[in-house]
């Protein structure tokens, strides 16, 4: 059976909700964030890295763990036959890997340089100033291409809704994004009424980034 180390208020709820959405069985194992926030020594005893998501599963008789999101989501895509995969048509495919790999390489970045420096006083004021417009360039392409099509490969829920979750939810409570962006708030409104999602806030724990 395939095992999830799960660590609350982190990306791993990702992996949780796209297992839902397979309807793939799966033992979870929960993690307790620090009061510093971060992941407790227990998780580098499963990877060295000590951080989550990790999934561990028996692949052709040797049992693999494997790290980071968006490799657990291809993973799972391939593992299912196809299904959140991308949509048909050159176009779906090449939407569905953008953003598949945006959601971490492009948007996260951003907004982790911006919840960083709006701690540090004074200077790091002076910084999130520089940082803000950055950000809200992402967010009205964003906006765009959610005003275009009701999911971001195309017509139908794929694994890259999945990957950018975790960045969109974080935008929304942390750094400001509204109702002056109305498709993508639409977007976000549509993946947390799906019962999977639902499923898999349930059994995560913790997770203030569903709102």
């Amino acid at each position: 059976m395939l095992t999830v180390h799960h660590l609350n208020n982190s990306r791993s709820q990702r992996v949780l909700w796209m297992l839902e959405e397979l309807d793939i069985e799966y033992e979870l194992r929960r993690y307790q964030r620090r009061a510093d926030m971060s992941a407790p020594p227990e998780l580098k005893k499963v990877h060295p890295l000590g951080k989550s998501p990790v999934i561990e599963e028996d692949v052709d008789g040797c049992q693999t763990v494997f790290v980071e999101t968006g490799a657990i989501c291809e993973y799972l895509v391939d593992r299912a036959g196809g299904r959140l995969g991308p949509p048909g048509g050159a176009d779906g495919i090449r939407r569905y890997q953008q953003f598949l790999h945006y959601a971490e390489g492009s948007v996260m970045p951003v907004l982790f340089a911006l919840l960083v420096v709006s701690r540090v006083p004074l200077l790091g004021r002076l910084a999130a100033k520089k940082i803000r417009p950055m950000l809200d360039v992402h967010l009205d392409y964003i906006e765009a291409e959610l005003a275009s099509r009701p999911w971001f490969a195309g017509d139908v829920l794929s694994a890259a809704d999945i990957m950018m979750s975790f960045p969109m939810e974080a935008v929304r409570t942390r750094a400001g994004l509204d109702k002056s962006r109305p498709a993508t708030i639409a977007w976000l409104e549509r993946i947390h009424a799906r019962p999977a999602y639902k499923r898999a806030l349930a059994k995560g724990g913790t997770y203030s980034f569903a709102v």
